[in-house]
């Protein structure tokens, strides 16, 4: 129960983990995935489509997105088409069902059970703690994380940090020491995002790969009113 951080009524942990402490006891569950799910997502939905999580690139996914009448958005950036590269879905045309596999935002989005899921990205901060606040009192924040490349054990990715800060921000009620621990760094950076973004190891790495225009995008904050909630295994707008 000590994990729960019963006494708040706005919650903050990290990954599938805290999904799983947090998700249970908590009215509403808001997935942060920076650099890749939650702004993609945001960005889809924005353009009037939906989005289904698909939690590995698999050969099944393939047959899945088939199944649903859906296209397959490929884990690879540098693949054309449509990706997990935030900037790759822009334009996506409306009403397109697009699955999107993710090992970090989309395994949490499945996790929610029958919890009220949201996710939410810089973009989208206020517009998602309103929605949040809207559907409960109590609301759990994740931090989604990467994933170290030779162990694939949870890495604290402080992109997510500060994504769940930004939210908790505009989030209204009492708040536990972690919740306001991310909302510490969302306000020490918040007048610096973009450099924030392009210095930390996640941004980085993006910036060497050739995809700085996603640490751009993803860097933008408050300029959309959407709010992706999952409803019937897939995000679209909270209305």
């Amino acid at each position: 129960m000590v994990f729960h951080q019963g006494d708040f009524d706005i919650r903050c942990e990290w990954g599938e983990d805290g999904m799983l402490a947090l998700s249970q006891s908590s009215d509403v569950v808001i997935i942060v995935d920076i650099l890749s799910f939650s702004t993609g997502v945001n960005v889809a939905v924005e353009n009037g489509a939906s989005v289904y999580p698909y939690r590995y690139m698999d050969d099944r996914a393939l047959d899945y997105a088939r199944e649903i009448d859906a296209i397959l958005a490929y884990p690879d950036r540098h693949t054309s088409g449509f990706s997990i590269s935030p900037q790759s879905l822009q334009h996506l045309p409306e009403n397109t069902r697009l699955v999107l596999p993710s090992t970090d935002g989309a395994t949490l989005a499945l996790l929610a059970g029958h919890t009220y899921a949201l996710t939410g990205c810089l973009r989208n901060a206020r517009a998602v703690a309103n929605a949040a606040m809207e559907l409960g009192e109590t609301i759990a924040v994740i931090a989604a994380g990467e994933r170290w490349p030779l162990t694939n054990a949870l890495r604290p990715a402080l992109e997510d940090w500060l994504g769940a800060g930004a939210i908790i921000h505009f989030l209204q009620g009492s708040k536990s020491v972690e919740a306001r621990a991310a909302e510490a760094i969302f306000v020490r950076y918040r007048d610096n995002l973009v450099d924030a973004l392009s210095r930390i190891a996640s941004g980085l790495q993006l910036i060497e790969q050739g995809f700085g225009g996603d640490v751009l995008l993803s860097a933008q904050f408050n300029v959309s009113e959407v709010a992706p909630m999952l409803i019937d295994g897939a995000f679209a707008s909270h209305v």
